[in-house]
């Protein structure tokens, strides 16, 4: 839990690194203007080379919150899966007394419990699954973000100027069939916690 805490930490501190590498790429560019304003094309120009250092470190140090963000997820998953496991060793153990008195009544009782444990063990198995599989921004399919991008730029009134691949330009369809595998999982969990 203390890997895991300094994981989250450590991405917090990673974004607002980013954020402030962005105050500084504006202010570069406020510089940028009054130099150019002044007629002083060296000094805009060393500007412009700072700002545009300032707009990189700000992605770099998105991009690696975004790792870190990604272990963290995959961490958090672990502790869970360790809890269960201890969860269900537990359970074991009961049946292995029960059994040993054959008393139908416990052992009924223990099967109920070992079914629920199983249940929580499955959803989340498939909720890390699908934690592992969506939280890192390096298996982002590239057509749904350029998708977005455009999608922003045009909100904004603005053109990207960028090209799609071919073939890449239909609707994205597979994100409500995901949205709704998600809402199911997180329904189930709900369900089993309540029952807990």
């Amino acid at each position: 839990m203390k890997h895991l805490f300094n994981l989250k930490f450590a991405a917090k501190e990673l974004q607002r690194n980013s954020k402030k590498c962005d105050k500084e790429e504006k202010i570069e560019k406020a510089k940028v203007k009054k130099a150019i304003q002044k007629g002083n094309m060296e000094v805009a120009r060393i500007h412009a080379e700072n700002a545009i250092r300032q707009k990189n470190q700000s992605v770099n140090f998105l991009r690696m919150s975004a790792r870190v963000d990604a272990v963290a997820a995959r961490v958090q998953t672990a502790v869970t899966m360790n809890q269960v496991t201890k969860s269900m060793a537990g359970v074991v153990k009961g049946m292995d007394a029960t059994l040993k008195t054959m008393n139908l009544e416990k052992i009924s009782a223990l099967m109920d419990k070992f079914e629920h444990q199983f249940e929580t063990l499955d959803v989340q198995t498939a909720q890390m699954e699908d934690t592992m599989s969506s939280s890192t921004t390096l298996t982002t399919p590239q057509n749904q973000v350029d998708s977005l991008l455009h999608e922003m730029a045009d909100e904004a009134g603005l053109d990207l100027n960028m090209e799609l691949p071919q073939g890449q330009t239909g609707s994205v369809q597979g994100t409500s069939v995901a949205s709704a595998e998600q809402d199911e999982l997180s329904q189930r969990l709900a369900k089993l916690r309540d029952q807990m």
